[in-house]
């Protein structure tokens, strides 16, 4: 080759080269939120434990542990989500692909005869076979960055299953919690109902000996009505909560009915939150946004690759004879090649390509400050909830202790005829709402516990095999 030809395309390569350094380097980030260095809010108690997997056995309840691994058994989200990762693992496949050559091969053979006026008959038999291998060359590294944006989606296929399982796990805790709750304030308002019947038979004892009066007694079987009308939405919301429970775990919901549980035995678990910049990499929401944000950066140096000159070898291999059906004594040709390919005119489409995920790219990072203020905010007020709840359930406690001592006192004093039934009528109605908000009490504590975990991140567990 001439030497002068050699040098003109080294210079032109370097020149090349030295373009394609300015249009594809990866793209420059800032950090997209200044982490605080600790929460605002009240954090848990000192020597809490800290999140570790099955999150779920610290409320001490089996059924609980129960329901979350059928949950997991059976739950459609689940099996979409490894659908999408499985998606995601092919996409990547298709990508790596690329880089690999090209190889084709062919095999023929045909037979012709010409027949004309005047001349004499021929025939032609030929018979080929080839092999032509082509591979481009990843010089501006557009295939690479291809497959860096593939392996980034996978990834965050892979934490979009960890934050829909994080979602199961919290709504089957969450719903379990709820349809105890219901089973508790059915329990009270039962015995709220007994004890205003027993106080009925009181009121009717006192006017057969003429000490109590007509109206005393409507007003107490008023109250027995009212008492056995609460059932009913109690009943309701209990039955709802169970057929919400079997979607979760992927039941038909007609007929089904939740393990039993003591509600009051349930334990709220202490742990420590540890620090803010955790969530980074503890939330597979926060990583999901991460990954994407990855292959937006990987999407942008691949678009502005492709404003490069593509460089392609390609080489092949030729037998052919003269002969049908036979490669006896072929003409061998072989042939290399090397291509230089760009485009001169597009009207701007390819740039417009670049422009378009530089965009994108501005979106995500946006999207992934967003997010991750969202997560700060999620864990303060959860850090913040647990605490208040605990010490409202705590004084909610000691009002229904003196709500109880209350009406004890004011059915003594009734019989005794010291006392009125309205005193009577005052302090049943507040020991059940001092009882059936204790129970809502201790739900929100539950709920809030659950909420933590999962603004925290829940456990952390490797995804399923893909098949």
């Amino acid at each position: 080759m001439n030497r002068g030809l050699v040098l003109k395309l080294s210079l032109l390569s370097s020149a090349l080269a030295l373009q394609a350094c300015a249009i594809t380097q990866d793209p420059a980030r800032d950090p997209v939120v200044d982490m605080p260095a600790r929460w605002d809010a009240p954090a848990a108690a000192a020597g809490s434990p800290a999140l570790t997997t099955d999150w779920w056995q610290g409320f001490g309840s089996p059924a609980l542990v129960q329901l979350l691994d059928e949950a997991q058994a059976g739950s459609a989200d689940l099996r979409i989500a490894v659908e999408r990762m499985r998606q995601a693992d092919i996409a990547l496949q298709q990508a790596g692909i690329s880089r690999l050559p090209s190889v084709g091969a062919s095999l023929g053979t045909n037979a012709g005869r010409n027949d004309a006026p005047d001349t004499p008959s021929t025939s032609r038999e030929s018979t080929s076979a080839g092999l032509a291998v082509s591979y481009e060359l990843d010089l501006w590294g557009r295939i690479a960055a291809g497959v860096r944006a593939g392996e980034a989606s996978f990834e965050s296929s892979q934490h979009d299953w960890r934050a829909v399982r994080l979602g199961l796990l919290a709504d089957v805790a969450g719903n379990y919690f709820l349809w105890l709750s219901a089973g508790e304030r059915l329990a009270i308002a039962r015995q709220n109902l007994e004890t205003a019947e027993r106080v009925l038979r009181i009121v009717e004892a006192r006017q057969r000996n003429g000490v109590a009066t007509a109206l005393e007694v409507s007003q107490q079987r008023a109250t027995v009505l009212s008492a056995r009308t609460a059932l009913i939405p109690l009943e309701l919301q209990q039955r709802q909560t169970a057929s919400a429970l079997a979607l979760l775990l992927g039941r038909v919901p007609q007929g089904y009915t939740p393990a039993g549980g003591a509600f009051s035995q349930l334990r709220v678990p202490e742990l420590a939150p540890g620090l803010p910049t955790a969530l980074l990499t503890r939330r597979p929401d926060l990583a999901s946004a991460e990954s994407q944000l990855a292959a937006a950066d990987a999407n942008v140096a691949a678009a502005r690759a492709a404003l490069l000159p593509s460089v392609s070898l390609s080489g092949s291999l030729g037998l052919g004879t003269s002969a049908l059906l036979s490669l006896a004594d072929p003409t061998r040709s072989v042939s290399l090649g090397l291509s230089l390919a760009q485009s001169i005119f597009d009207g701007g489409r390819q740039r417009l390509q670049v422009r378009t995920t530089e965009s994108q790219r501005v979106v995500l990072i946006e999207n992934y400050g967003k997010a991750i203020r969202t997560a700060l905010k999620e864990v303060d007020d959860g850090l913040g909830n647990l605490s208040r709840s605990e010490r409202q359930e705590s004084l909610q406690r000691e009002l229904v202790a003196q709500a109880q001592r209350s009406l004890q006192l004011a059915e003594l004093r009734y019989r005794e005829g010291s006392g009125d039934l309205l005193s009577v009528l005052d302090a049943q109605r507040t020991l059940f709402s001092t009882q059936d908000a204790l129970a809502t009490q201790k739900l929100s504590r539950l709920t809030a516990a659950v909420d933590l975990y999962k603004a925290l991140g829940g456990d952390w567990v490797e995804s399923p095999p893909l098949s």
